[in-house]
């Protein structure tokens, strides 16, 4: 029996969604009626960023901790068309260029260098300008999550087919595929390094690790053995940890120490999840798979009927203009360093939520949540 309250659905979420800059110090929400900044690490406003344009902003974008950003028009009654990209500058409260296309956009990414816009089926990678200039497009898969990754040297994003992983050196334009998955791709994540790549697919229960180099496979994790959709997935700054969210309401916490010098990942039989059955020949893969080194709890939040966060298929389009996967934010990790960080979900409940990875008096690592806030409120 579902017995969460009956919210008004003619009002909407009231944060859309939800990205971090690319060093995770702020996070912007896209809303109803404009966008707002937060300071990552307190989960505390940005006031000299908190603009309200009367209208509906679907996606929002930092160019690292810039007056700059990127703004996609969203929800019921959308600031911008949907198919167009506005980059305001802050300190002078205007827009100072634009860029159209055909279609909508599903996502934009951006750095000081580049500007990565994202449609449902294509690519494209301009040079940071006024106005912006086009050097490449590339042909996707169905992405309706605008999955894209990018730093200084590398973008990243589905394939021409379901599951696959294009990886393109920003200098030469050189395109190399990771193999991926069988099913449409869920999430990406990129190291800080830009040396891994981390995807989930709409299965929920793999997560793989490539390498960057020469898209080979690094390695498996296991989140579980049944369905979920994965939200977000997320290196620690040195690449030793790997954190992953789901709808299962779960924060998974993966040990990645030996991941570029193992040939494949091992296991302790004495901390596995399964013990010595790990190392037993023969049984199914479950039982010898690496598994989460720490787990926690966060908060998905209280929707109206008809916005659950379970997962969507590739195939299907989204159903809030304007955001990414058609549905509120949920699950966003950011990292604030190698011990701690954050989970961001947007919404009508929208929360920020602090972890503090470590270990126990036992010595096992723990996954423990320091604080937590309704940050509209």
């Amino acid at each position: 029996m579902n017995t969460r309250p009956i919210l008004d659905e003619s009002s909407g979420p009231l944060a859309l969604s939800a990205s971090f800059n690319d060093d995770n110090s702020y996070f912007s929400v896209a809303l109803e009626t404009g966008f707002h900044i937060f300071i990552a690490k307190t989960g505390a406003s940005k006031q000299v960023r908190d603009i309200d344009f009367g209208s509906g902003i679907g996606y929002v974008e930092m160019v690292g901790t810039t007056a700059y950003m990127a703004l996609v028009g969203g929800g019921k009654q959308p600031k911008f068309p949907q198919n167009k990209v506005l980059l305001w500058n802050d300190s002078k409260q205007k827009v100072s260029t634009s860029v159209e296309l055909k279609t909508p956009i599903q996502r934009v990414r951006l750095s000081k260098y580049h500007l990565v816009v994202v449609q449902l089926n294509c690519v494209s990678i301009y040079k940071m300008g006024m106005p912006p200039t086009k050097i490449a497009e590339f042909e996707t898969a169905n992405n309706p999550y605008g999955l894209c990754c990018l730093n200084s040297k590398l973008v990243a994003f589905p394939g021409r087919t379901h599951g696959k992983v294009q990886l393109v050196d920003l200098a030469t334009r050189n395109v190399s595929i990771a193999l991926g998955h069988t099913s449409p791709l869920r999430a990406l994540g990129l190291s800080r390094d830009g040396d891994m790549i981390a995807t989930a697919s709409e299965q929920g229960t793999l997560i793989r690790i490539w390498s960057t180099e020469n898209a080979t496979k690094l390695g498996e994790l296991r989140r579980g053995v049944d369905h979920a959709a994965i939200f977000s997935v997320a290196f620690s700054p040195d690449g030793s940890l790997l954190a992953v969210t789901s709808d299962k309401s779960t924060l998974h916490i993966f040990d990645l120490s030996n991941m570029k010098t193992a040939s494949r990942l091992e296991s302790d039989p004495n901390t596995h999840k399964w013990g010595v059955l790990s190392k037993v020949p023969f049984l199914p893969r479950p039982f010898s798979d690496t598994y989460s080194s720490a787990t926690a709890h966060f908060e998905l939040g209280d929707e109206p009927v008809g916005w659950s966060a379970a997962s969507k298929s590739a195939t299907f389009g989204a159903e809030i203009p304007g955001v990414p996967g058609g549905k509120p934010t949920k699950g966003l990790i950011g990292w604030l360093d190698d011990q701690s960080l954050v989970v961001v979900s947007a919404g009508c409940d929208a929360r920020w939520e602090k972890f503090v990875v470590g270990p126990s008096q036992d010595g096992k690592r723990v996954c423990i949540k320091e604080g937590w806030k309704k940050y509209l409120q």
